[in-house]
């Protein structure tokens, strides 16, 4: 493991536009679980699916069930940037990267002070609603009683998180593509890259060194200059910029 973290260092030291590739693991010791491990998201038992509760037609048809659950398991407010959120917005100070490409809605990026962040599944911190666009803040979810409402035409405010059955933005993804084009290096970081259109991002680019960080093997790995399947508390506690 030593020899993989000394490469990656000099990678990081030669590098001069990365951009992270960043997915729920990333966040998974800010206290926010992931989807697809053995303690994730669609491992927790529920009336339905996870990915059935979260999806377009089920926040059209059952907005009761879908704030309930998105309230309890999608949000979390007190959750704290941690390592390897301020590394890479270290990274970004220092003219060493070109921004991150999330799949994250939490906003702990941008909390560990990140500005180039392109957010491919929205985020729980913009809401929006429906039927006059009116924007409101995260704590008028949290503080909601069932289903909110846009105190201005009384319309449901929508998170602005991408829905299965929901596409991405067409303006987020353009700009993940250009600078995912534009790098020398990817750090691809806490995702299993199973999820698309996002893991498809990938094949943009054309750069120097793809480098793949997670706790478990992936489909990319075989095209990765390399690998590391261990935790983040294993790995950036010894990286420096």
């Amino acid at each position: 493991m030593n020899q993989k973290i000394e490469e990656l260092q000099h990678i990081i030291d030669d590098a001069t536009h990365i951009v992270f590739f960043t997915g729920a693991g990333v966040s998974t010791e800010s206290g926010i679980p992931d989807f697809r491990s053995q303690d994730g998201l669609y491992h927790q038992k529920y009336d339905l699916p996870p990915e059935e509760i979260i999806s377009h037609h089920y926040f059209v048809n059952h907005p009761e069930g879908f704030f309930r659950f998105y309230k309890d398991r999608m949000i979390y407010p007190d959750a704290m940037p941690n390592h390897v959120h301020t590394f890479i917005a270290e990274c970004e100070k220092k003219h060493k990267s070109l921004g991150v490409v999330t799949q994250n809605i939490d906003g702990l990026h941008q909390k560990a002070g990140s500005e180039k962040v392109y957010e491919l599944h929205g985020s729980v911190l913009r809401n929006y609603c429906e039927d006059c666009y009116a924007y409101y803040p995260l704590e008028t979810i949290l503080s909601s009683d069932g289903v909110p409402r846009c105190v201005k035409c009384g319309g449901i405010i929508k998170p602005d998180v991408v829905l299965y059955e929901e596409g991405l933005s067409d303006a987020v993804l353009n700009g993940a593509v250009a600078a995912i084009q534009s790098a020398d290096v990817l750090i691809v970081l806490g995702t299993s890259l199973v999820v698309y259109p996002a893991a498809g991002l990938l094949r943009f680019f054309g750069g120097k060194h793809l480098v793949l960080i997670n706790r478990d093997a992936t489909p990319y790995d075989s095209i990765a200059d390399l690998v590391i399947n261990d935790t983040f508390a294993n790995v950036f506690p010894y990286l420096h910029v």
